[in-house]
């Protein structure tokens, strides 16, 4: 029997709710209208658990366990109910334990095990015990306490809303603002953060009061008095001040083959499942990693997925994803997609419930959307890149004190050298590194900022009346924290706190939820993320070389070709469809009458998009994040 055959009966993927009030009959008032509003998220089953002050309910997909782990799961006599979206890796160990401690248990899936943990341990020291991706809520409705939990890197989502002696949790924000008692109001202070990030920075959110439970924390909450957040999990990161973590003292080859040990452990650790299952697969590094060590732990051939978009952008990867297939013959799936942007940006927008600048998530949807229909599960290779360096705004990071190192004339002729390449020049990036360029005097993390901007810094110093910088001032007071780190570990950290936490791990989770998929990334399995996080940097990047212990991990394994490949980012052709097909609906969209001019600068959104349809300038992301802005304004008629 296979090493990860003992795994079974684990996978609740759903959409999880509740509500505790002092005021009589409140929580509950709600429930059926929040469990209505996540029905995408579990088509399979709903149920709740209620009694005294408080209620916990949830859709569920059904993954594992099909016959009996339908909700409401509880401990033996009833006093405690829990509810969980994801799943919980080392649930037998636990069932072992509680069952060796006296405890009986009846369902043979992971949820009943929170429901006897809670008997004995406080939410900190639950979630200590759970190794995998979850979001988790428990009543225990004798001691009238609610326990809520948020997995270690944010895979799955969180949110609340307090007030007035009541608190409304929800696996997304549509299921709070269902709820009568969760106030519909706009938090002005969000736009300005949006417009650099392309999201509102945990815990914040587009909504007054509504915030997110943060990864690694969990909340506990007695009625009537205020909730308690507690971080119960913190990644270490070598010389940072008060960190245990130490770097491991290994080369190449064995840090390579230590890595490979851990990559066929994570992906076999991911494969159970009673329903079918599969792969995204683009054809680069990471995807092409997981579907290789899937076919070799699996006695069938893998389900693979690819779309590709037939346009003279080259947005089409269908040709590197087949090769891959045909190497590994697996099930190849692909499909060409046409999408209908307008369509599109109005479903995205309702599906994240908050505006999100971050187009990749089209694909990602429209991915998903041709996967479910042959496989329930999916594995993809988000985070290869997080872990191991693979963006290139890793490198100019690095380069930042190189180039102040330079003497200042040298520098300025450098900058306006940059200043006269055309908008196309350096694959379409030349915006990027202008701005780059400009920053690099501000140093760290300005200079990096300002390359990973969805709206750059003055237009949105143009674009706002009154700029406000808080999410700015947060973002470089999480670089200080890391101070004695080396800068490449840093700006890893960095990202694995904000990028991966509001963009990657959010749009996968809305667009796979959106069709009911269940998605896993090995990539960010948590002994994988603390043993790469101790690695020597220039294992990781060299100079302009990229990912470098993964791809020597992997070099016996995958084609040359895909291993020499420059990353694609999984995009769409932004700045022609700003010039063609979405150019009149932006520009009704944004033009006289426009919500988002309440909020900003209305001459100088039209200056931008004149640029833009003239070609002055590539303003095709700003512009994705304006639109998916107003759309938002426009649903709530703010």
């Amino acid at each position: 029997m296979p090493p990860w055959a003992a795994i079974s009966h684990i996978v609740d993927m759903c959409g999880i709710l509740g509500a505790v009030s002092t005021t009589p009959g409140l929580a509950a008032a709600g429930v059926d209208a929040q469990l209505a509003s996540l029905r995408h998220r579990g088509p399979d089953a709903e149920g709740r658990f209620d009694g005294g002050s408080g209620v916990i309910a949830q859709n569920r997909l059904a993954i594992i366990d099909l016959a009996q782990g339908d909700p409401p799961i509880t401990n033996e006599d009833g006093t405690i109910g829990a509810v969980l979206n994801g799943e919980i890796y080392n649930f037998l160990e636990l069932r072992e334990r509680l069952a060796h401690a006296g405890h009986s248990l009846s369902s043979h899936g992971d949820t009943e095990v929170l429901a006897h943990l809670a008997e004995d341990h406080d939410a900190v020291a639950l979630a200590r015990r759970l190794d995998g991706m979850f979001a988790f809520a428990v009543w225990d409705r004798r001691r009238e306490l609610l326990l809520l939990g948020r997995d270690r890197v944010g895979k799955k989502p969180l949110y609340y809303w307090s007030g007035g002696g009541t608190l409304v949790f929800a696996s997304e924000i549509k299921g709070l603002l269902a709820h009568p008692a969760v106030p519909c109001r706009l938090d002005e202070r969000a736009l300005s953060a949006y417009l650099t990030f392309g999201y509102v920075p945990t815990p914040h959110t587009f909504f007054a009061g509504v915030k997110s439970v943060p990864p690694a924390h969990t909340l506990t909450l007695v009625p009537g008095r205020e909730p308690r957040l507690e971080r119960y999990w913190q990644l270490g990161v070598p010389g940072v001040d008060g960190s245990a973590a130490t770097s491991l003292d290994i080369g190449l080859e064995d840090a390579a083959r230590e890595l490979r040990v851990h990559l066929e452990r994570v992906v076999r650790r991911r494969l159970i499942s009673d329903v079918p299952l599969g792969a995204f697969l683009s054809g680069g590094i990471d995807s092409s990693a997981i579907v290789a060590l899937m076919a070799g732990a699996m006695d069938e051939p893998v389900k693979t997925f690819t779309i590709g978009f037939e346009d003279r952008d080259g947005f089409d990867e269908r040709p590197f994803a087949r090769a891959v297939a045909e190497r590994f013959g697996t099930e190849h799936h692909e499909e060409v997609v046409r999408p209908s942007a307008v369509e599109l940006v109005e479903r995205l927008v309702w599906h994240h419930d908050q505006p999100f600048g971050d187009s990749s998530a089209i694909p990602t949807y429209l991915l998903s959307q041709v996967t479910r229909r042959h496989v329930t599960v999916a594995l993809s290779g988000d985070g290869g890149d997080e872990l191991f360096g693979g963006y290139e705004r890793f490198a100019a990071g690095l380069a930042v004190d190189r180039l102040l190192g330079l003497p200042a004339v040298v520098r300025g002729a450098g900058e306006r050298l940059v200043a006269t390449l055309p908008p196309d020049a350096l694959r379409g990036r030349v915006g990027r590194v202008q701005r780059f360029a400009a920053a690099v005097e501000k140093g760290m993390p300005w200079a990096y900022l300002d390359w990973i901007s969805y709206v750059p810094e003055p237009w949105r110093r143009g674009l706002l009346e009154a700029p406000d910088d808080w999410a700015r001032e947060d973002y470089a007071r999480r670089w200080r924290a890391s101070a004695g780190a080396r800068p490449l570990d840093r700006l890893l950290a960095l990202n694995v706190e904000t990028y991966l936490v509001d963009d990657l791990l959010v749009k996968a989770d809305r667009m796979s939820m959106a069709h009911g998929l269940e998605v896993r990334s090995p990539f960010l399995d948590t002994g994988l993320l603390e043993f790469a996080t101790r690695l020597e940097p220039s294992l990781k990047i060299r100079g302009l070389s990229l990912k470098r212990v993964l791809k020597h991990a992997l070099a016996d394994l995958l084609p040359r070709e895909v291993l020499s490949r420059p990353k694609r980012g999984f995009g769409v052709p932004l700045d022609r469809w700003f010039r063609e097909d979405l150019e009149t609906y932006t520009g009704d969209m944004l033009g006289a009458g426009a919500h988002v001019r309440e909020h900003l600068n209305g001459a100088e959104v039209d200056r931008m998009r004149a640029e833009h349809k003239a070609g002055a300038g590539n303003h095709g992301h700003a512009l994705w994040t304006l639109l998916t802005l107003e759309l938002f304004l426009r649903r709530h008629s703010w």
